[in-house]
């Protein structure tokens, strides 16, 4: 199922008559792969400077957690609706405004006087960039068609891995450079010439449609029921300690309750000739269903990887962060090389190529888990090197494959709309994947850090081989679906 547009609606002012191609589009790619590096990299990199911050804001362990949790909260939060912006008022103005408050809530955390300050900047640098990477796989679902969107695709699941996984290299790097008592301010201040360097470049290439103005209605219950939603599905997860003395985990009764409602209201909304906030005839679509779900299970087991690697190999054998980083590059490595070639693998293969990713990812980490449950000593880096290195490769062959395929039957004009509910899935499966990863890791720790590891990476495995089960069974639904269609 299609939705048939005109090429004006899909707010790209500037292409040529000749081709309908946007002239500037690899500059817009380059461009927005550098804006999704940077709100990336912020996952990451802030994980090694939390001995840091503590050190210079004498912060306390619960401003600590909310400095990462609150980043992944707001980004979360904020990806469906302010996605839509884009869609309904010009993917470029959003690009620009969504990159100038990131880097602004960037500078606001590197010059923080107190926790709550910073706590504070994370929470509007996390909404900030979850208002900008909606607008980035739009933008490239817009400009790029055929087999030059698979390679665009492939080129931004390299960010994806890159960014991931050299987050605590950079960081340890930092740190080591500026001093432990304010480096910590310098992991914020690096995204400062970056930011305002893309700015003026986004002033001259960006695209300057419109957007559709069909999109323009104001949602307003629908923000507020999938908004209240996911607080009460993300809070239990990166507040595990609870508040006024009871457990965060009672939201979850909330969650079917709110969804059921939110569904209801946007039928309700829809059929009385409103936009609403998530188009639900998307889910109709089954390559955009089964590639959202394999995407959020995928990025439960691919995110939780390097938060207990990172642990083990800094707590477990003493390693700097600096060494940590090190360690984990050569899936950063395999993750680049893949993703980049994944682009006419995708356009040939489709989802088989996920598939294939999948068994990578899958043996590379299986692989790492049984050798570091064996071998305990300071060459536990060199020797997971390998298979890091086939998990990355696999996984490079999932995270952009996967994008592409799942948004390859969506309007241009949905864009934005349909990439963050894809990303919200994904920030869903990274909060669910670490809090269950670092929950085993730690309720095991006191067996040991082999036990620890072990069985933080099976948690790994385990969501990785849920992965693999949505992918085989699409096969199986879309063969059945030709032979019917056939007879």
């Amino acid at each position: 199922m299609r939705w048939v547009v005109s090429r004006a609606e899909s707010g790209s002012s500037a292409t040529t008559e000749a081709t309908g191609k946007y002239p500037h589009r690899w500059r817009v790619l380059a461009l927005c792969l550098l804006a999704g590096f940077m709100t990336l990299l912020d996952v990451s990199i802030v994980n090694v400077a939390l001995p840091s911050i503590q050190q210079g804001l004498d912060a306390p362990s619960v401003a600590l957690s909310w400095v990462i949790s609150g980043y992944a909260l707001t980004f979360g939060l904020v990806l469906v609706p302010l996605g839509k912006l884009g869609d309904a008022h010009g993917r470029g103005r959003m690009f620009s405004i969504s990159l100038a408050a990131f880097t602004v809530a960037s500078g606001l955390a590197g010059i923080a006087q107190s926790p709550v300050w910073l706590v504070v900047a994370r929470l509007l640098q996390g909404a900030a960039g979850g208002m900008l990477n909606p607008q980035v796989l739009g933008l490239i679902q817009q400009q790029f068609h055929g087999r030059e969107r698979g390679t665009a695709f492939g080129l931004f699941g390299a960010v994806v891995g890159i960014s991931t996984a050299v987050g605590p290299l950079l960081g340890g790097l930092i740190i080591e450079l500026a001093g432990a008592q304010h480096g910590w301010r310098w992991v914020f201040f690096v995204n400062l010439p970056i930011g305002l360097a893309a700015l003026v470049v986004a002033a001259r290439i960006m695209p300057r449609g419109v957007g559709d103005r069909r999109l323009r209605g104001a949602d307003v219950l629908g923000v507020s029921l999938l908004g209240a939603a996911l607080v009460c599905l993300l809070l239990p997860l990166v507040d595990q300690e609870g508040f006024a003395g009871r457990p965060s985990w009672l939201l979850w009764s909330a969650v079917p309750v709110l969804l059921s409602l939110f569904v209801t209201w946007e039928h309700r909304y829809s059929r009385r000739g409103g936009s609403p906030l998530v188009d639900l005839r998307l889910f109709r679509i089954s390559s955009y269903t089964f590639g959202s779900t394999l995407g959020m299970l995928y990025f439960a087991g691919f995110t939780s990887i390097f938060f207990v690697l990172a642990v083990y190999f800094q707590r477990g054998l003493d390693y700097s962060a600096l060494q940590a980083g090190l360690s984990l590059t050569p899936f950063a490595l395999g993750s680049a090389v893949s993703s980049a070639l994944s682009g006419r693998a995708v356009h040939r293969l489709g989802r088989k190529v996920v598939l294939l990713g999948l068994t990578g990812a899958l043996l590379g980490v299986l692989t790492t888990e049984i050798l570091l449950s064996r071998h305990q000593g300071d060459a536990a880096g060199l020797v997971t090197a390998l298979p890091l290195l086939v998990g990355g490769v696999g996984s490079g062959l999932v995270i952009s494959p996967n994008q592409t395929v799942t948004l390859s039957e969506i309007d241009v004009t949905r864009g934005g709309t349909a990439a963050g509910i894809q990303q919200t899935g994904q920030r869903i499966g990274t909060a669910i994947g670490t809090a269950a990863a670092s929950g085993l890791f730690f309720a095991t720790l006191p067996r040991g850090y082999d036990t620890a590891i072990s069985h933080g990476l099976l948690v790994s495995v385990s969501f990785i081989a849920a992965a693999m089960l949505v992918g085989l069974l699409e096969l199986v639904v879309t063969r059945r679906h030709g032979e019917t269609s056939a007879g």
